[in-house]
């Protein structure tokens, strides 16, 4: 039986809802799963009348039945949420609504109704509050799979994965070490390995400019090629450390099926250039798949009409590579 996916609103004051409203009128031109949407209804249909667009909203129940998410409209199960604009400002007010919206969401993970959760974007600075360095760290730490939680960063052409996500520069070479690396790089591997039936090749960073520190504590020699060193025993392909100025250059794209990188700019910034809004963010290493779109909230085009679905199209149709 085919399961489907829960699309969770994320902040109801992002393009969020606008993006999930063209996604389905797109939905339509390529294969998908079921689909359907945890959010807030009467603030989701005040949208879709604000931006006019032909589709209608259906409520269905938290023990909703395959059938339910049958015809053209958009299944929504019903998240309280009391909002008299149809856009206010981002603030902490919709913080337990978000909240509650990955609540019901995982819960029917854990019943079985559905195969996997797609989120919308999220304000970091309001919702996560310093308590948390992305929605990667936030889900692992509410189903209790915290030191095995890793952001993959993916398209059919290339994949990145940060060891460190979202942390001060600074501290990056503090957190870094070998059993983070070699255990984040197995994730991957076992994600390949189990969806794509894939032994892939696999690229690494240093963290220096060209690999090299004058220091006498080297990242390189210390932590990264030892790391190397365990992951190549285990039969894994692997090749690095690599500068990352040149490793992104046209040439290495096919050498390559993913690259780790040592913190997170080093290897969104290449990818997003590379890939656009084709790219998505999958959470690893937990026991179901979390998906969101490649992107933030996007403040300075809310409302406007103007937003790009494509991440959020391209995260939809990944779950067909699953079933």
């Amino acid at each position: 039986m085919i399961k489907p996916i829960a699309i969770i609103l994320g902040e109801p004051n992002s393009i969020s809802s606008e993006i999930i409203f063209k996604s389905w009128i797109k939905k339509k031109k390529f294969k998908h799963p079921p689909c359907l949407v945890i959010g807030n209804y009467n603030l989701l249909y005040r949208h879709l009348k604000y931006f006019k667009f032909n589709l209608n909203l259906k409520l269905i129940e938290k023990n909703f039945k395959l059938d339910d998410l049958k015809g053209t409209a958009i299944p929504v199960i019903d998240i309280k949420y009391d909002q008299k604009k149809n856009f206010e400002k981002i603030s902490e007010k919709s913080n337990k609504f978000i909240s509650d919206c990955f609540s019901q969401g995982l819960n029917l993970i854990k019943q079985n109704k559905i195969l996997g959760i797609i989120n919308g974007p999220v304000s970091k600075e309001t919702f996560l509050n310093k308590r948390f360095n992305g929605i990667t760290e936030f889900i692992a730490y509410k189903i209790g799979c915290y030191d095995k939680a890793t952001m993959l960063i993916y398209s059919n052409k290339l994949a990145v994965t940060p060891i460190v996500t979202h942390v001060a520069v600074k501290k990056i070479s503090q957190k870094l070490n070998v059993k983070k690396i070699v255990n984040q790089i197995k994730e991957i591997v076992f994600f390949y390995n189990k969806y794509f039936k894939k032994k892939i090749k696999i690229a690494i960073t240093g963290l220096n400019p060209h690999c090299f520190s004058h220091e006498r504590f080297s990242e390189e020699e210390k932590i990264i090629k030892p790391a190397i060193k365990k992951i190549k025993k285990l039969k894994i392909n692997i090749t690095g450390p690599l500068s990352a100025d040149t490793l992104f250059l046209s040439k290495n794209e096919k050498k390559f099926d993913v690259v780790v990188g040592m913190y997170h700019d080093q290897v969104l910034t290449p990818i997003k250039t590379i890939m656009g809004f084709k790219a998505i963010n999958i959470t690893l290493g937990l026991p179901f798949i979390r998906v969101s779109p490649d992107h933030g909230v996007a403040a300075d085009i809310v409302g406007k009409k103007v937003a790009d679905p494509s991440s959020l199209i391209e995260s939809i149709k990944f779950f067909n590579n699953i079933q």
